[in-house]
């Protein structure tokens, strides 16, 4: 693969993503719901905000994970200081026990996001997981970063014809290689990679934001940054470096002792998160330089125009004229009078007349 490849689009509903396109907005409230009604009012917050999708995680801890006393290590807030923390640790069983909903409650919260109107995605952990996804019309499955080399479950995913996202934390760029690979052959090619840093939160020096240009070059397929992060500088900065989707955690408290709720925004911070993407989008513009109508008048205003210091006659030949540049340029500009200097004027001109290229012939 290589970087002349135009990254392609994948279209989820009827929102294209992809070079072009708006960058897709995701909010995670997988691991911060505290139940079914926590998690339909983050959907609301979600929606209100403007973002585009909101994902979850269907997820059986009692398949999952064999050994139920494994320890897990997180960070939680003790204030709303980022500098505020703790270390926590507790079964992984047990946290993931919290965000395990029934297939009843999941079918609810599918059904309240077509209401709202907000896309509903979700990462999955076996294949009938993604049989039952597929049964709801569920908008994208995810598959995370600690299962890319789950083949059996990425050829089930990618069966579907759903577009499947990639989650890339600790891969390898062989494993990632391999991954878009099996789906491809299984015949998908509806591909968003991941950039997701690992940690609870994520370190600085592990966030790596330019691998996103090294797989923007080597696969034909939307980017995408999933934020570990406190804050949004790390959203901002992958939207500047080009990425298709953002993934942000979102959280109805961010004092929430529990994992992830430390680097997520909060209800009263969602619509300026989307606001600040939407921001720095239009602000990068595009790779042409583009003038508007108000900016070329006031360029002109403060640009030079030739001004006659002496009068000129008839015929004369502008390089024997007697001019000084001043403000503004709405006359014959600096460049122009230098290029016509074997023009000559069509009549008698006064000291101080601004030249135009009508004087001329």
């Amino acid at each position: 693969m290589g970087s002349s490849l135009v990254n392609k689009q994948v279209v989820i509903g009827k929102t294209p993503i992809g070079e072009g396109h708006p960058c897709y907005i995701v909010f995670e409230a997988g691991p911060t719901h505290q139940g079914l009604q926590s998690a339909m009012r983050l959907c609301e917050c979600a929606h209100q905000a403007g973002a585009n999708a909101i994902k979850f995680q269907i997820l059986d801890p009692d398949r999952l994970v064999a050994d139920r006393k494994i320890p897990f290590e997180y960070k939680i807030l003790t204030q709303k200081n980022p500098e505020k923390t703790q270390t926590k640790t507790e079964p992984l069983y047990d946290l993931l026990k919290r965000r395990a909903l029934k297939k009843a409650d999941w079918i609810k919260l599918k059904k309240h996001c077509d209401r709202i109107g907000i896309a509903f995605f979700a990462t999955v952990a076996f294949p009938d997981e993604v049989d039952f996804l597929e049964a709801i019309q569920c908008h994208s499955i995810k598959i995370a970063s600690a299962d890319v080399n789950h083949f059996p479950l990425i050829r089930q995913a990618a069966k579907t014809g759903m577009c499947v996202q990639l989650d890339t934390g600790n891969s390898t760029l062989g494993e990632i290689e391999q991954a878009v690979d099996l789906l491809e052959n299984s015949g998908n090619k509806k591909i968003i990679i991941h950039q997701c840093p690992s940690g609870y939160p994520a370190r600085l020096d592990g966030i790596n934001l330019r691998i996103i240009s090294t797989l923007k070059a080597m696969f034909p397929y939307p980017v995408a940054f999933s934020d570990h992060t406190p804050s949004w500088e790390m959203d901002v900065a992958a939207v500047a470096l080009g990425v298709n989707l953002v993934e942000k955690t979102i959280t109805e408290d961010r004092l929430t002792p529990s994992i992830e709720h430390l680097f997520s925004v909060e209800p009263s911070e969602a619509k300026e998160f989307v606001e600040k993407i939407r921001s720095v989008e239009k602000a990068l513009g595009n790779t042409r330089r583009k003038m508007y109508p108000e900016e070329l008048t006031k360029r002109d205003r403060i640009r030079r125009s030739a001004h006659l210091e002496k009068g000129g006659k008839k015929g004369e030949k502008l390089k024997s004229l007697s001019v000084v540049f001043r403000r503004p340029g709405f006359g014959m500009t600096p460049n122009q009078f230098d290029q016509w200097q074997e023009s000559t004027l069509r009549e008698n001109l006064p000291a101080g007349h601004i030249l135009r290229p009508q004087d001329i012939e």
